[in-house]
């Protein structure tokens, strides 16, 4: 039996952590989009400006009985660098921040858990920068975004910097990647 649940989560460019999550057993979609700001219905283009507080995150569907939250939520930060605020490598503003966005309590609970457990074991010279923000309205980024690395595994950005994170996936998680 299917338990459908939702994930939110920001780490950096949506066309880099899409591809880490559409990866793994139980997960059913991953949506790229915009959210946490306050402009309605916001566009790339206005995204890339930085203006209208949105983050670049996905929203992961995925099916609780064959992969946790908790799972997720360790692979999300084994994905990215979570003690840079507003930056994944060379990618620098507040769309690019790290944030879970708790769909309720149990989230919530379990990524304040996971945020004091890592900082705890040093496992970055940094303490944990990431956003611990609730649920919110997730606007769907443009077509042309969705599955952006499946299309264009060989635009140069795909190949340097999101076919390393999900390569990096399928070698800690092997036991957890579909087919």
């Amino acid at each position: 039996m299917s338990h459908e649940e939702i994930a939110v989560f920001a780490g950096g460019c949506f066309w880099c952590t899409e591809p880490v999550f559409s990866q793994l057993n139980g997960v059913k979609k991953v949506v790229s989009g915009y959210i946490g700001g306050h402009t309605t219905n916001p566009t790339y283009k206005q995204i890339c400006n930085g203006e209208t507080g949105h983050a670049e995150a996905i929203q992961i569907t995925y099916d609780a009985s064959v992969v946790s939250f908790e799972t997720l939520l360790e692979i999300f930060f084994v994905s990215h660098d979570p003690t840079t605020p507003n930056r994944q490598g060379n990618d620098v503003g507040t769309q690019y921040r790290s944030a879970v966005f708790c769909q309720n309590e149990a989230q919530r609970t379990t990524t304040i858990n996971m945020v004091n457990e890592l900082n705890q074991q040093h496992i970055w010279p940094n303490p944990i920068v990431t956003e611990v923000n609730s649920a919110e309205v997730f606007y769907p980024a443009e077509d042309y975004h969705q599955y952006y690395f499946d299309k264009n595994p060989y635009q140069p950005y795909c190949m340097a910097v999101a076919a390393p994170k999900a390569a990096k996936i399928r070698a800690k998680y092997a036991q957890l990647i579909k087919g």
